[in-house]
């Protein structure tokens, strides 16, 4: 009995000390295996907009009155703006420091269907720093920022979305900010942040949008946006811009586009400017994917990604389960990428190819060469189309890949060993 017990031990020692390792063997910290969600009651006072002049009806724009609770907040030392059972109609809204939002069981925040409620402000969109329309939920150089709470943020998409199909009838090649359209939230400039419990739906645009932030958590997220009866475009479920230590946990999502991206910048001289730059040491883990474009993708505005994990999750019917977007426009590396322990169904395995919607090569007279290495995806039993969709381009190099333990059943099971240097295969099924 006392060397069993010693066993435990162990073990839960190793695991509190951090042994588990990314990829480059850098150890995980502690700060990953912390998954709570956040205690309101450790925030100070609670501000129910109701309490201030706020009324439930969901036709009524009530921007003013709920950002003068944050304002109120702030200026009394911070606390929770507590929305409750009802729905509640806003444009952009701006939290400020030690102020966190709570989402009751039956409470809907509705975005407007009106681009003239939302602010223009200095901020980040594709991969550039520039002024655009603010989300919904803005909060920028907030550390400790918490969302959290059963209810719903939705975004109220569905009008944007036709006014952006009805444009690219006219012209096709409109770009996605041409059609002004806000995200559903957006936090930059920030650490120590948690989004935990509520549901995101119905995005005009991204759906979280995340910048220059560190030690950041997602934790039981539902984020959706609907393929019919209208597509939503460019809804990508969240991402990721710029950031260090981010834990995805326990999250569904399933939207009109990437369920998980990672940034970073673009353009032919994105790794000199200052706003963009690499992120790192990403958990994604026990997460749950319905249709998505790709479950996990780099780019199309990223520069440098390393230290990327997702594991124990599940696919259902996505486009990909690994997508890397090369952009001939933009040096890019994408390394130490690990996908271990997925089971489902997607189109593709592992799509990599050259990504050239709107891009542009300004004064740059060369190609940047962009490199994929050291990416690994192993344990996983997936059903798809195509196993192996990867374009050889003189545009980028790919090296050491390995595929382990994989059975995978597909239409189309071949792939060419010789588009990457260094591509190990070991106990790989295949049925086709």
């Amino acid at each position: 009995m006392r060397l069993i017990i010693l066993l435990i031990s162990i073990c839960v020692c190793m695991h509190l000390t951090g042994q588990d390792r990314f990829p480059d063997s850098t150890l995980v910290s502690n700060w990953f295996y912390q998954s709570k969600e956040a205690d309101i009651n450790a925030f100070g006072k609670k501000y129910c907009i109701t309490d201030y002049g706020v009324v439930n009806d969901s036709t009524i724009v009530q921007t003013e009155k709920i950002q003068a609770v944050i304002d109120s907040a702030e200026k009394n030392g911070g606390g929770v703006i507590i929305i409750p059972e009802g729905t509640f109609l806003s444009g952009s809204l701006f939290f400020k420091p030690k102020t966190h939002l709570y989402m009751e069981e039956k409470a809907i925040l509705k975005g407007s269907d009106d681009i003239s409620d939302f602010a223009v402000v200095d901020t980040r969109m594709e991969g550039q720093s520039l002024k655009y329309f603010a989300a919904l939920l803005n909060a920028d150089e907030v550390d400790g920022f918490t969302v959290s709470g059963k209810g719903t943020i939705n975004g109220n998409g569905m009008r944007y979305w036709k006014s952006f199909w009805l444009r690219r009838e006219i012209n096709p090649e409109c770009t996605n900010m041409d059609e002004l359209r806000p995200r559903l939230l957006y936090v930059s400039n920030s650490k120590n942040v948690q989004i935990s419990g509520v549901r995101l739906i119905n995005s005009p645009f991204w759906t979280t949008h995340f910048y220059k932030c560190e030690q950041l958590r997602l934790l039981n997220l539902h984020i959706t946006s609907p393929t019919s009866p209208v597509h939503a475009p460019s809804t990508d479920g969240v991402d990721i811009d710029v950031c260090t230590n981010v834990l995805i946990k326990n999250c569904y999502i399933s939207v009109d586009d990437d369920g998980i991206a990672l940034k970073g910048g673009k353009g032919p001289w994105a790794d000199r400017d200052p706003n963009n730059g690499v992120n790192s040491n990403i958990l994604i883990e026990d997460c749950t994917f319905g249709y998505c474009h790709g479950a996990l993708t780099c780019g199309s505005e990223g520069i440098h990604n390393r230290n990327i994990v997702l594991r124990r999750s599940k696919i259902d019917k996505a486009e990909n389960l690994l997508r890397l977007k090369m952009r001939p426009d933009t040096p890019q590396r994408y390394e130490y990428i690990l996908v271990e322990d997925i089971q489902g169904s997607a189109k593709n395995f592992i799509q990599i190819r050259p990504w050239t919607q709107f891009f542009n090569l300004e004064d740059r007279k060369d190609v940047p060469l962009s490199y994929a290495d050291n990416i690994a995806m192993r344990n996983i039993e997936l059903e798809c189309n195509r196993f192996f969709v990867v374009e050889k381009s003189e545009q980028y190099r790919l090296s050491n890949f390995h595929f382990e333990d994989l059975r995978i059943k597909a239409k189309n099971g071949k792939y060419d060993v010789d588009i990457i240097d260094g591509l190990s295969a070991k106990n790989v099924i295949i049925n086709e």
